[in-house]
């Protein structure tokens, strides 16, 4: 935990924290089995990018987001107070053709916060690294505030409504690739700006993103699909009430 606070100053400045050990090769081996079974049940396509909110109604996918060694991480960069936002898994897979990337974004633009303020952890269910397309983000960019988006020309963007950050308001020269092994986590800023390239590999890239916000965020607009968000608080307590009560599911 120390060493994580010693981080925080890192965080602050970079907008990142890159590669943090949560779970060992048997914990993970064990959520990646129970992912591969949900799998198997949903489908290929819609695991790609529409497993949303999951934790809701599947007690591996609540357990990995709620994890003390998650929540310890999340607790020492925003505070005591820590409210569980939602839960979305990406997972890419082997492609010759299509060619599916994410553009470069800022998360906070388009979940209707206000103010515009959350935290991400990046949780790799499976080997995460360039070759199958890793996350890159731009450190410090979270700094620039938020930026104007506009709509990707190329097909293949995974982001629910097709945006992108224009490209001259993006200089990737300072670009960081955010490898991960299966177990291990990062840390992102929702305003910081990252993207990644199509999975060019044989192999899979599972990755649970655990959203979290402090207690003074609020919605001031629906979200991108258009839905209100549901925050369950995992550590501390919930001192501003700007949404109604969710329990834990489980």
């Amino acid at each position: 935990m120390s060493v994580i606070k010693d981080h925080k100053s890192e965080y602050e400045e970079n907008g990142v924290l890159p590669r943090i050990d949560v779970f060992g090769s048997d914990e993970i081996d064990q959520y990646r089995s129970a992912f591969d079974e949900l799998e198997a049940r949903e489908g290929k396509e819609k695991c790609q990018i529409g497993l949303q909110a999951r934790h809701m109604d599947e007690r591996f996918i609540w357990d990995l987001a709620t994890e003390d060694r998650v929540l310890d991480v999340m607790q020492a960069v925003m505070g005591e107070d820590v409210l569980l936002l939602s839960t979305h898994f990406f997972c890419k897979y082997p492609e010759k053709a299509a060619q599916s990337f994410v553009a470069w974004h800022q998360d906070i633009t388009y979940w209707g916060l206000e103010p515009p303020e959350a935290h991400t952890a990046w949780i790799a269910v499976d080997d995460s690294d360039v070759e199958n397309g890793c996350m890159r983000v731009i450190p410090g960019s979270h700094k620039n505030g938020v930026v104007t988006h506009g709509k990707s020309d190329r097909d293949g963007n995974l982001l629910s409504i097709n945006q992108e950050i224009p490209d001259e308001l993006v200089d990737d020269s300072e670009a960081l690739d955010l490898e991960l092994r299966a177990g291990q986590m990062s840390v992102h800023d929702g305003q910081i700006f990252h993207a990644s390239m199509p999975n060019g590999s044989d192999r899979r890239r599972c990755g649970l993103t655990v959203r979290f916000i402090p207690p003074y965020v609020g919605q001031a607009e629906l979200n991108s699909v258009k839905q209100k968000w549901h925050p369950i608080v995992v550590r501390g307590q919930d001192t501003c009430g700007n949404f109604e009560v969710t329990d834990p599911p489980f």
